[in-house]
């Protein structure tokens, strides 16, 4: 787990919390036990709080032309996209990472990738393994799928596979990898504990990616196999597929990085594309000022990232910030980093992509009553053929 480092003069105190087995379970998992009381003292001084999480200068929409469409699925400007796309699947040079660490509340505290969406066997994972195999058969080519689990969706996650051979995947092209933890706090930065005395770990958001996929050798393996380029993508975003014109679009940019944008609709929350401090990057909602009005920009995150590979070998100086959570009731203080933040250090590129029809972009399930409601859509994207991006 990477920090921006203690003050100077912090000396580390033992941590009067884990006793000798969870700390040892926590350790497994790449905890930091001096960063974790760095984070209480913070907490508890105020030098993390919802208002330090705020912008430090002004949010601008970004310059005309910075957001980036694709042309249409009839045009040859797409074909040749496509042809991109599909040159480097068959090459060999495509991965595919899913963040797989959260636990599916709304669907009664399950780990959300193995819960079923068409039929018992074809789960949100299964559906991921399903797409890049249809584009092995299209192209010739090889995917390999990454899946960023956590403490409390790894073991599920890896018996889930196991139980249904890989899906008739090839193991070497499926591995698994965890992101860190770390252990909620009470509002005055001493440890959370819950109803029953437990302390309460989490996950310390999906800005874990670059480090926890680094760390573990995942990337090296990927870059010395022939990998450059990788879409990451959430567990529970179905319309988030291997779209060969997408990657086409993002090779073609000759950036670092090209995140997915949807169209905004009224009810939307989540961070959108920003000029701050003289760059055009994502900005999360917890980071507006108050009274700010995000409608300045019309599109939003979808937290759906393609990024050259070989980009991401590196340490990334990420910031912290201060969320709170209900837990048994009472509130607990969380501190994580973001994934979107990557945009401010690397070159990016912005792509509005659809949020309709089964082309859309953007189909994330929050609740067993998604899966209901967008049922014909599923179908339609799953069983109907490709359908455009």
């Amino acid at each position: 787990m990477l920090s921006r480092g203690p003050p100077a003069g912090y000396l580390p105190r033992p941590l009067n919390g884990p006793d000798e087995r969870q700390l040892a379970h926590l350790l497994s998992f790449g905890y930091d036990p001096d960063l974790q009381k760095h984070w209480q003292d913070d907490v508890a001084a105020g030098r993390l709080s919802r208002a330090t999480n705020v912008v430090t200068g002004e949010l601008q929409a970004p310059p005309p032309g910075t957001i980036q469409k694709l042309p249409g699925s009839s045009t040859k400007a797409w074909r040749e996209l496509d042809r991109i796309g599909r040159e480097a699947i068959q090459k060999g040079e495509v991965g595919i990472v899913v963040l797989n660490g959260g636990m599916a509340t709304r669907f009664g505290g399950v780990v959300k990738g193995v819960v079923p969406v068409l039929g018992e066997d074809r789960s949100f994972l299964a559906l991921v393994v399903e797409d890049a195999r249809r584009l092995e058969a299209a192209t010739g080519g090889v995917v390999r799928t990454f899946l960023m689990n956590s403490f409390a969706t790894d073991e599920a996650t890896k018996a889930h596979f196991a139980q249904r051979g890989n899906f008739g995947q090839d193991p070497a092209r499926i591995e698994h990898f965890t992101q860190f933890i770390a252990l909620r706090m009470e509002k005055k930065g001493a440890l959370f504990r819950r109803d029953n005395g437990e302390l309460s770990p989490y996950g310390p958001g999906h800005g874990d990616f670059p480090s926890a996929f680094r760390r573990c050798g995942a990337l090296r393996r990927f870059l010395d196999a022939g990998g450059r380029w990788l879409l990451v993508r959430n567990v529970d975003n179905l319309g988030a597929r291997l779209e060969p014109a997408i990657l086409g679009h993002h090779i073609k940019s000759k950036r670092e990085a090209t995140v997915e944008l949807a169209p905004k609709w009224p009810e939307d929350v989540g961070g959108s594309p920003f000029q701050y401090l003289g760059k055009t990057q994502l900005i999360e909602q917890l980071r507006y000022r108050p009274g700010f009005d995000p409608n300045i920009v019309d599109v939003f995150n979808t937290n759906t990232f393609w990024f050259t590979a070989s980009c991401l070998d590196r340490d990334f100086d990420l910031g912290w910030y201060y969320v709170e959570k209900e837990v048994d009731g009472r509130p607990a203080v969380q501190v994580e980093h973001l994934i979107g933040e990557l945009t401010s250090h690397l070159t990016t590129n912005f792509l509005q992509v659809r949020r309709s029809g089964c082309g859309t972009r953007f189909l994330p399930v929050k609740a067993p009553d998604d899966l209901v409601a967008a049922r014909e859509e599923i179908v339609e994207m799953y069983d109907g053929g490709p359908g455009p991006a």
